[in-house]
């Protein structure tokens, strides 16, 4: 499953360019032209990264990624700043908000895509340690308890082939699609459609919850 960027900026041709930019290069893009839109935007598509501009009408840039940091889930999301300030005090100001990368307008799209590939890289990297420590408190967990964890959940209706579980144990340990191909010997249009099986099976509606609903019913030893 491609990986989801969310774009801010209050100017139409920015986003335009950066969409068509991240788009042709596999990325799905989500587009905002406020920091108000943009907050709902990541509470309802849970994007993997940010690029975002910093002076904008209703909510800023700043402030933007302030409620982001605020939840949970998205504190460790990665955050571009895209903006004409660019002296030493915004850009430390960005930095301090919870920015990772702080690029000046006029921008090089190629650099862009480059730092994008980089930042999620390493994002991807942390959520596969991340998961396998759960995993690891999991298996503890269920070592000690005398209830059963999945005792919600009816597993006689969630029948998975062989291959599909493989998809599943790849996905828990937080490989992209390209990767779980390259593993598994498929295509990655083959392993968009076991992950869209596996979304089905466990009415799921992204990669994110499907991974969430992996590592809650212990579906990966």
């Amino acid at each position: 499953m491609p990986l989801t960027v969310l774009v801010v900026d209050d100017d139409l041709g920015t986003r335009l360019s950066i969409s068509d930019y991240l788009e042709l290069a596999g990325y799905i893009v989500i587009t905002a032209d406020n920091g108000q839109k943009a907050l709902e935007m990541v509470e309802q598509h849970q994007p993997h990264l940010i690029v975002t501009d910093i002076t904008m009408p209703r909510m800023d840039g700043y402030e933007l990624v302030r409620q982001v940091r605020r939840q949970p889930p998205f504190r460790l999301l990665p955050v571009i700043f895209l903006t004409a300030r660019t002296n030493t005090e915004e850009r430390i100001r960005g930095y301090q908000t919870g920015g990772d990368v702080y690029l000046p307008k006029p921008f090089d799209l190629e650099e862009l895509g480059v730092v994008i590939r980089s930042l999620l890289e390493r994002s991807q990297i942390i959520q596969a340690e991340w998961l396998r420590s759960k995993a690891g408190e999991a298996s503890m967990e269920l070592e000690v308890s005398t209830e059963s964890p999945t005792a919600d959940f009816d597993f006689t209706e969630f029948k998975l082939t062989a291959r599909e579980k493989d998809v599943l144990q790849l996905l828990a340990a937080g490989l992209s699609n390209a990767q779980i191909g390259d593993r598994l010997h498929l295509s990655p249009r083959t392993v968009e459609k076991y992950v869209s099986s596996l979304l089905r099976k466990t009415n799921t509606s992204n990669r994110a919850e499907l991974v969430r609903f992996i590592m809650d019913h212990h579906l990966v030893s």
